[in-house]
């Protein structure tokens, strides 16, 4: 199993930007479609984005395209999340994923990491 550590959350006013780091433990992480999902208060889980093992295919969720760019660094092992024009809705604890089936929803396969705080003040 991978083993993920997300970091790079904090607080940030609308319009700001941050960038989310998850790093990942194992040799397999370099075969996984990799990605971020979040979770505001009182509401479900719900899925970001995602990119492919080799990063040549990125898929976003509507609310966010447009203004995340998902990207990943195989050689490092490690996947980022960079959010621009931040808007207070963008609120949440952030999760990175490993081994999602796009073609299932986004199912995660593998693991999650411990999630990180992004609070966007308005």
């Amino acid at each position: 199993q991978v083993q993920l550590v997300e970091s790079g959350g904090g607080l940030v006013q609308a319009g700001g930007s941050l960038r989310l780091s998850c790093a990942a433990s194992g040799r397999t992480f370099r075969s996984y479609t990799m990605g971020w999902f979040r979770q505001a208060p009182g509401k479900e889980r719900e899925f970001v984005a995602a990119i492919s093992w080799g990063g040549a295919r990125t898929y976003y969720t509507d609310s966010v395209k447009g203004r995340f760019a998902i990207s990943r660094d195989n050689a490092k092992n490690a996947v980022y999340l960079q959010m621009n024009s931040l808007k207070p809705e963008d609120t949440a604890v952030y999760y990175c994923a490993a081994d999602l089936d796009i073609y299932s929803d986004y199912a995660v396969l593998g693991s999650w990491g411990q999630g990180t705080q992004v609070t966007v003040s308005s």
